[in-house]
């Protein structure tokens, strides 16, 4: 018998795996987590909530209806953790992962699957990929691991502190928000240097991409070298990932310094380094991550919505990180900026952007919007929730962020439902979910029609 993963590309595409992948994922997971023994009290979770934390789970986003910390027992825990590391590495990679530990060949058609999957240009060396992500993935998990233990071992005892140190690491890297520490998240922590620079620097590092680590790696490795391999530079999607958020965290930041340095129930109260820490901490956390050591619901207006928009842009491509992506919203950007400069094309780093990636881009960030604006409009009708609270909720489920202004444990089941949906086409994204339900070749267009200009603006 043939026990090679074997998936038929006429019948299946690259979105249509991860789609049906990631929802299998999902209702195997809200059983699990239904059962007596998931929970600390040994009592049934309502499916509904159980669903909503196995959703929140596999999308890596941390909106819970329960405090994750309370109510799931070790057996709980355990299955929301497998879960957070299945959503955050991808269906794709943990099948490639199993078949490898069962000494299985992956075929061919499913190479161009994990190809199509990754976005690669070739497939050639498309599961040696593979096998760095997860080499890199545990290595930098348990590095973390080892940090968080610092501090959580001390306050927590030896196996508390190490199953809580564990958990924290993946759930940081996978972009996750989900805790074990308490109801609080990490606001008890809101002082340490430890807690915070290790979160910040997990959430990062699964942020930017497997591309742009491995972009940078060997660049170092050019810079040891001789000759013809020392002239190698960063590729342009490395170059423009690490100046866009490296501008999202500084500006981000700064703007949170200023409409909160005075707020007594934010920064106010709290020391220069702290209110420098925090701030920092908010810019980052909001780029998908959903930890907190400031209440969501006290930073001012301004402050949310500056919040929704970090939310809204999230990571970057083929990292744990959701949202629309740091790319998209460059070129954007940058469309609007050639077309008021009345250039042609997007120069960037000394090369010509292809108006294809500009185009995706276009598109994606309507279809994150129209996602946004209807999710907040069913929302404040089923929830009959304030605008700003109801709209903040939405894009944080969009972006698989997890912050909420304390929303998310009072829906009503239709809320619980309108949130799940949100999360899941945060996760595989809006445009894998259109591809996935409708995906028709391109045909040649035969007829060309004329040309007309339309009024704009």
């Amino acid at each position: 018998m043939d026990t090679r993963l074997h998936i038929k590309q006429k019948r299946i595409k690259a979105e249509q795996a991860v789609a049906v992948g990631f929802f299998l994922s999902i209702l195997l997971g809200s059983v699990l987590l239904a059962l007596p023994i998931s929970a600390a009290d040994g009592q049934t979770t309502p499916y509904i909530d159980a669903l909503f934390t196995a959703v929140t789970s596999v999308c890596v986003t941390g909106l819970v209806t329960v405090t994750t910390a309370l109510h799931w027992s070790v057996f709980g825990k355990v299955v929301i953790l497998i879960l957070i590391q299945i959503g955050g590495l991808g269906i794709m990679s943990i099948m490639t992962v199993f078949f490898l530990a069962l000494r299985r060949r992956i075929s061919l058609g499913n190479q161009k699957l994990l190809k199509e999957s990754y976005n690669l240009g070739q497939m050639e060396g498309v599961v040696g990929m593979v096998k760095k992500i997860i080499l890199g993935t545990l290595t930098v998990e348990g590095a973390g691991a080892v940090l968080y233990a610092c501090s959580l071992v001390p306050e927590y005892g030896l196996r508390k502190g190490v199953f809580m140190s564990v958990f924290n690491a993946v759930s940081c890297f996978c972009n996750a928000g989900m805790d074990i520490i308490g109801p609080d998240s990490l606001k008890p922590f809101f002082s340490n240097p430890l807690m915070n620079i290790t979160t910040m620097l997990l959430i990062i590092l699964g942020g930017i991409g497997f591309i742009v680590w491995w972009d940078i790696l060997n660049f170092i490795k050019s810079r040891r070298g001789a000759g013809r391999k020392r002239n190698r530079q960063l590729g342009l999607h490395t170059k423009l990932v690490l100046t866009v958020t490296a501008i999202l965290i500084a500006g981000g930041a700064l703007l949170i310094l200023m409409f909160e340095w005075s707020n007594s129930r934010t920064l106010g109260n709290l020391s220069v380094p702290d209110k420098l820490m925090a701030a920092v901490f908010q810019s980052v956390t909001t780029r998908t991550a959903g930890f907190e050591t400031i209440s969501q619901a006290s930073f001012s207006d301004a402050t949310a919505l500056l919040s929704m928009v970090l939310m809204f842009i999230g990571g970057s491509p083929l990292g744990t990180a959701g949202g629309m992506k740091t790319t998209s919203a460059a070129l954007v950007v940058l469309l609007v900026c050639m077309f008021i400069q009345g250039e042609e094309n997007i120069v960037l780093f000394k090369r010509r952007i292809s108006m294809n990636n500009v185009r995706t881009a276009v598109v994606v960030v309507s279809v994150g919007l129209t996602v946004a604006i209807t999710g907040t409009l069913l929302l404040t009708l089923a929830a009959d929730a304030p605008f700003l609270d109801a709209a903040y909720e939405v894009v944080s489920a969009l972006g698989t962020v997890g912050l909420t202004r304390g929303l998310t444990p009072h829906l009503p089941w239709a809320g619980k439902i309108i949130i799940m949906v949100i999360m899941y086409i945060g996760r595989i994204g809006p445009i894998t979910l259109m591809l996935a339900l409708v995906r028709k070749r391109r045909k040649k267009q035969q007829i060309q029609y004329p040309e007309q200009q339309i009024m704009i603006g």
